[in-house]
């Protein structure tokens, strides 16, 4: 090889090496997308002057920022995200996502962010509901369609109380305020952030279920699953997770809750998808 050759070799090399850099870094920088239901207040709601506020839509930020990229949040029916998700509009779905055996098994799932558990809403002055016991000859006041309506239907009858249906659960809070229902139930976070912006009632007894919201992804991207679980991973060491929950829900996540555990592997430990081989720690 004469000494051309050599040199045209050595710049073929050192191009196609700076191509695989930039390509990378490219990679790197590419923002990313991601859906919400922007009704769904604290964790998504539109915000004075235009734009998104709210629990996931900061938490989607931080993700972005400890990946060391944008995103791009839109705020859409929760019923087209998963189909989105499907289709590749989106890279995850940012908005609270129960995960379930079921929907394991279509979907790939980051570890928990939050805990996802049922909370009475009472009256500021009322007695605390101190077990399902205390609701005995009680009338709740629950939202239309939702999983707490569902849970009301099926306990009623064991638990000894009456409920009535509202078309929001803003409507079922008003009922509770004005003498009509003696507690609503809601979802946790839900719950604290109505107590958090009305002094006139608060929040009691919680129902844990044992499920946790997480990211979800499509099944076949477990590149894309294990490089956000990792930044929530760090977002969870850092205590970032922990203060979005105190500002949005005015609640401190308990030690052992989904807001500040690492999971050992990637995904939710026992359900469908989950990788139990141990991930080492990579934070900005």
């Amino acid at each position: 090889m004469n000494r051309l050759t050599r040199t045209l070799t050595l710049a073929g090399r050192c191009g196609l090496m700076l191509w695989l850099a930039a390509a990378g870094h490219a990679h790197a920088e590419r923002p990313l997308t991601s859906g919400v239901d922007a009704t769904f207040a604290p964790h998504a709601m539109p915000k004075l002057g235009g734009g998104l506020d709210g629990f996931n839509i900061e938490l989607g930020q931080a993700l972005a920022k400890q990946l060391g990229t944008t995103i791009n949040i839109e705020g859409t029916e929760y019923a087209a995200l998963i189909p989105g998700l499907n289709a590749k509009k989106y890279d995850f779905v940012l908005a609270p996502t129960t995960a379930t055996e079921e929907r394991a098994r279509a979907l790939l799932f980051s570890e928990g962010y939050l805990n996802t558990d049922y909370t009475f809403v009472v009256p500021r002055q009322a007695a605390d509901i101190s077990g399902l016991g205390d609701l005995k000859g009680k009338k709740l006041a629950v939202n239309k369609g939702s999983a707490y309506e569902h849970w009301a239907r099926d306990n009623a009858q064991k638990y000894g109380f009456t409920y009535d249906v509202y078309a929001s659960n803003a409507d079922a809070v008003q009922a509770v305020q004005a003498g009509r229902a003696d507690a609503n139930l809601a979802g946790n976070t839900v719950a604290a952030w109505v107590a958090k912006q009305n002094p006139a009632v608060r929040t009691t007894y919680t129902i844990e279920t044992g499920l946790v919201w997480a990211l979800a992804f499509r099944l076949d991207d477990k590149a894309g699953r294990d490089r956000v679980s990792m930044a929530l991973k760090c977002l969870k060491q850092d205590g970032t997770v922990a203060k979005l929950a105190q500002k949005w829900f005015g609640f401190t996540p308990a030690p052992g809750s989904a807001a500040v555990t690492v999971a050992p592997g990637q995904g939710v430990p026992g359900l469908p998808g989950y990788d139990a081989t141990p991930a080492e720690l990579r934070c900005n």
